[in-house]
């Protein structure tokens, strides 16, 4: 009797916890890049001075990386990501030619968990000191650059933390129920007091 008493509380807990952080899902959801500065996609005249990530919350400044590489893989980006209110900005190298780029972030965001994402413009014309080689057209690449076959999404996925912290609540009772049952097990084996009076 004790230990279905035993077993119910515990199930009855488990199912008020899950319960709980079912319900307190979609309120954690991570925090998500909202725009960019360029745009994705876009083409702009020269080579912008920066460039920047607009989020829906304000990010930690710990851990943040910005990269913006060009059709040749030289990364531009120069100096640390700066944060101001809900924008990440990273300023670039003068000179950067026309072209591709590439723009690969990772930040912290306000919940603590870090979010990635990239997006891609085109500069028609270099950033002064820049070399000013012609940008070609789609369908044209440039010599030695691979052509990409689509655009990557502004941003990732958040992690699914609540199958984590499912699979670790059904972990949990599992292991509750199995120490129950043992002890249960282990009472049935011991003799009983008037037994052990004989």
């Amino acid at each position: 009797m004790r230990f279905t008493r035993q077993l119910l509380s515990a199930l009855l807990g488990a199912l008020a916890l899950v319960a709980l952080l079912l319900t307190a899902g979609p309120a954690s959801a991570h925090d998500a890049a909202e725009s960019s500065s360029p745009a994705d996609g876009a083409t702009v005249a020269t080579a912008p001075a920066k460039v920047s990530i607009t989020f829906n919350n304000t990010p930690l400044g710990l851990g943040s990386q910005v990269k913006v590489t060009d059709a040749a893989g030289t990364d531009w980006a120069d100096g640390k990501v700066e944060i101001v209110d809900n924008i990440a900005s990273q300023k670039l190298r003068e000179g950067a030619p026309a072209g591709k780029y590439t723009v690969v972030w990772r930040v912290v965001s306000s919940d603590s968990h870090p979010i990635e994402g990239t997006f891609a413009f085109t500069a028609t014309a270099a950033a002064a000191g820049g070399t000013s080689a012609p940008v070609q057209t789609a369908g044209t690449p440039q010599p030695g650059a691979t052509q990409a076959t689509g655009t990557a999404p502004e941003s990732s996925e958040p992690f699914p933390w609540s199958i984590v912290v499912f699979a670790a609540v059904a972990l949990g009772l599992l292991v509750i129920l199995g120490v129950l049952a043992r002890r249960r097990l282990g009472v049935g084996d011991r003799p009983d007091d008037g037994d052990a009076g004989k």
